[in-house]
């Protein structure tokens, strides 16, 4: 099986090679199997491509070899096709996958995800200030209110811009709980910190603006109320006494108690084991890890006493914050890192939010212009109202009646897609969802229209890009050829126990050995261990599980022949304890018997059993692919390639 994974891997490669296929206006046909027709341009393209590191592979002996080796490849190819290998929904991810990496060089919009990841590293170099009002709204809330949400929102809107304050309409009106003691007022933050479409108004704001948008918990007055540049981090320690007792004011005492000490020239740590109440870091110093602006969002006092302090070893005065009463001592100011230092936790972070998704959405509705999309709403609307609770079961049977099923859904760079064709991606793709129906179905719909509008681009990239086009066909026979390879021989040969028996049996002359030993062998670190279980097994003492744990490995008792093992080759073959060492370990090899040449058993001759047992079920198959497939070489384009390849 790794033999034919190698085989696989010539198929699958990144890079394209430039320049290399001598162009041809009309390339001649090389052979066909079935149906299926190989030109000599994709040949001449991927044996130079294969032999870019073989000068002396240019002979007419190797690319005869490697014209068999294609036939046979194409032969397996067309018959995974021909099953419908290449329909499935695991191909269909697979594929997907390769071929929108294969895309991106030729794309001339910039990677989504590099874009992001520095858009945000500019984003969190500025801290914006943001006060809001909310109106709660679900995601997949009905149309009716959606309207309702957005009228009042809107009204708020009216009034703030009429002259009424902001902060106390959010008081009074605002469905975010903060706000009833807030104003509405968010405090400082920066990128990452909040949803990807309140960050994005945040930002796009100008101080003092106002702004609306949606976002999953709802619609939100934006009103900006400061920009300044980023902070970065802080490190602090602090002493926190805590307060919601009848004796606040004797604590307030003790607090301020507790800071003419430390002026007094007191031990920090020494206080503050002796007096905060925050278990967790009284006995390290009080040391709290490194946070940023916006990330202690239920003790803004905190945070903005942290940010205060100007030099390590600054100590605050006591304040007081929801938890209680506090004296901060700053450790260090950490500036916020270069992009070069951050862009890797950057990309993992946006490609796990929401940003990413939204961005390609804003990509999709580009390509939709670019390649021509024109939509039907209303024969959309009339599928849409077919959608049923079924949907979401992922068990949908609807049926299209005629006039319906061929009415035109959209188009796409000039080709027409019919509802038929629509429903039919529904009933192979539906799954079971927590949406409504008719949301389902547009989540059906946007799947489909993308999946087309790929497919448009795709057909664009080959005809412009003739290197794209060899590596796309690569991919996509590479992957059929693993498939059918694992149904048809690799699998086989390996849980097809009777079959390898039986082969066994056929061929017992191909399975005689020369002389071997039954023998184990430990490997150890240390050359006193392997005197210490030495004199154990010599003394015919029972090795323990604790005695075998301090080996780094035990190769248990088996047959070895010559050339096995580098190991068994440096001992003498005969019975007993025998000692060697090599690469930097020490090792111990116990040989029980000398076995005589002659007939491996079926056990000991399984792995090879079951690697010959694969080329026979190969073989086989490949002479029924023949019949089944016939393949014509075309004399003429033989020899064209042959010509080609082998000219100086």
């Amino acid at each position: 099986m790794r033999i034919y994974l190698l085989l696989c891997v010539f198929w699958f490669s990144f890079h394209a090679v430039q320049g290399q296929t001598k162009k041809s206006t009309k390339p001649l046909p090389l052979f066909t199997v079935g149906e299926t027709l190989l030109n000599t341009d994709e040949f001449l393209y991927t044996y130079r491509k294969n032999h870019q590191k073989n000068t002396d592979g240019f002979t007419e002996k190797n690319v005869n070899e490697y014209l068999d080796l294609l036939v046979i490849f194409k032969l397996k190819v067309v018959e995974a096709r021909e099953r419908g290998l290449d329909t499935t929904a695991k191909f269909n991810t697979e594929f997907k996958t390769y071929r929108e990496e294969l895309k991106k060089p030729y794309r001339t919009e910039p990677d989504a995800l590099d874009k992001l990841a520095k858009d945000t590293y500019q984003r969190l170099t500025e801290e914006v200030r943001v006060a809001h009002i909310l109106i709660t709204l679900k995601p997949d809330a009905l149309p009716a209110d959606t309207l309702a949400a957005y009228q009042k929102i809107s009204d708020l809107k009216k009034r703030v811009e009429a002259g009424e304050s902001f902060e106390k309409l959010a008081a009074e009106f605002s469905e975010d709980p903060s706000a009833k003691y807030n104003n509405g007022d968010l405090g400082y933050f920066t990128a990452l910190q909040m949803v990807y479409p309140f960050e994005e108004a945040s930002y796009e704001t100008a101080v003092g603006q106002l702004s609306l948008v949606r976002t999953q918990f709802g619609f939100h007055l934006i009103k900006v109320k400061d920009k300044k540049p980023a902070r970065g981090e802080v490190e602090v320690s602090h002493i926190l006494l805590r307060t919601g007792t009848p004796n606040d004011e004797k604590v307030k005492g003790t607090i301020f108690s507790i800071y003419d000490q430390l002026k007094g020239g007191r031990n920090w740590d020494e206080v503050c084991r002796e007096y905060s109440e925050d278990a967790n870091t009284k006995d390290a110093g009080g040391r709290l890890r490194p946070f940023g602006v916006g990330a202690l969002p239920t003790v803004p006092e905190f945070e903005a006493v942290a940010f205060s302090l100007q030099y390590a070893g600054a100590i605050s005065d006591p304040f007081q914050s929801g938890l209680g009463w506090h004296i901060i001592r700053l450790e260090k100011k950490i500036p916020l890192p270069s992009y070069k230092e951050m862009e890797a936790s950057l990309k993992r972070r946006v490609g796990r939010d929401e940003r990413l998704q939204l961005s390609q959405q804003v990509l999709n509705e580009k390509r939709k212009k670019e390649y021509g999309f024109v939509e039907e709403k209303s024969v959309k609307q009339n599928v849409f109202a077919l959608a049923d609770s079924s949907l979401l079961r992922g068990v949908w049977k609807y049926s299209a009646p005629q006039e319906l099923a061929g009415q035109k859904m959209f188009s796409v760079s000039g080709s027409s897609f019919t509802v038929r064709n629509f429903l039919n991606y529904v009933l192979r793709n539906q799954k079971t969802s927590n949406l409504l129906p008719s949301g389902y179905m547009n989540q059906l719909y946007e799947s489909f229209v993308e999946e087309k509008i790929l497919s448009a681009e795709e057909e664009k990239l080959k005809r412009e890009n003739p290197d794209f086009k060899n590596l796309l066909t690569e991919y996509y026979e590479g992957i059929l050829l693993f498939e059918i390879m694992e149904k048809e021989v690799w699998n086989k040969a390996s849980v097809d126990s009777i079959g390898q028996r039986n082969y066994y049996e056929r061929n017992k002359d191909t399975y005689q050995a020369g002389e071997r030993i039954e023998a184990r062998i430990f490997t150890a670190q240390e050359r006193s261990l392997i005197d210490e279980i030495k004199t154990k097994i010599s003394k015919g003492d029972t090795l323990k599980d604790a005695d075998l744990r301090k080996f780094k490995s035990i190769q248990n008792f088996r047959a070895f022949e010559r050339k096995d093992s580098k190991i068994i080759d440096k001992i003498s073959w005969s019975s007993g304890l025998h000692e060697t060492e090599g690469d930097g370990f020490f090792y111990i090899v116990e040989v029980k018997r000398l076995i005589p040449p002659g007939l491996k058993t079926f056990e000991e001759a399984r792995s090879q059993v079951i690697s010959d047992y694969q080329d026979y079920l190969e073989k086989n198959w490949v002479a029924e692919l023949r019949k089944k497939y016939p393949v014509k070489i075309n004399k003429k384009g033989k020899k064209f390639v042959l010509a080609e390849l082998t000219r100086k």
